[in-house]
């Protein structure tokens, strides 16, 4: 069974920092490409930032600068730190793994954590 937990998410203040973590159990972690994404109320989902099996990043320009992807293969876990948090940085973020054989693609999803900041 695939598990995705997130942690770490919260109350800020604008201008402030979280550190998002993503466990995950059930998958060969280090074969994926793990990802961050974010949904406000009335809002699309939207792509954070993703972080590939060899390292490589990406970041949308929303966050460019100001978050950092990271990940862990020995603890199977990605992480998203967030600094100069914005009142439109408010969100869940859900932690997404991702991983394309020959023809099947493999999705999972954790359930999100809840980020708000203040102004």
């Amino acid at each position: 069974q695939v598990q995705l937990v997130e942690s770490g998410g919260g109350l800020v203040q604008t201008g402030g920092s979280l550190r998002l973590s993503c466990t995950s159990s059930g998958i060969t972690f280090n074969i994926y490409t793990m990802a961050w994404h974010r949904q406000a109320p009335g809002k699309e989902r939207e792509l954070v930032a993703h972080i590939s099996r060899d390292g490589s990043v990406y970041y949308a320009d929303s966050v460019k600068g100001r978050f950092t992807i990271s990940r862990d293969n020995a603890k199977n876990a990605v992480y998203l730190q967030m600094n100069s948090l914005k009142p439109e940085d408010t969100a869940v973020y859900s932690c997404h793994a991702q991983y394309t054989a020959k023809h099947t693609e493999y999705n999972y999803w954790g359930q999100g954590t809840q980020v708000t900041v203040s102004s």
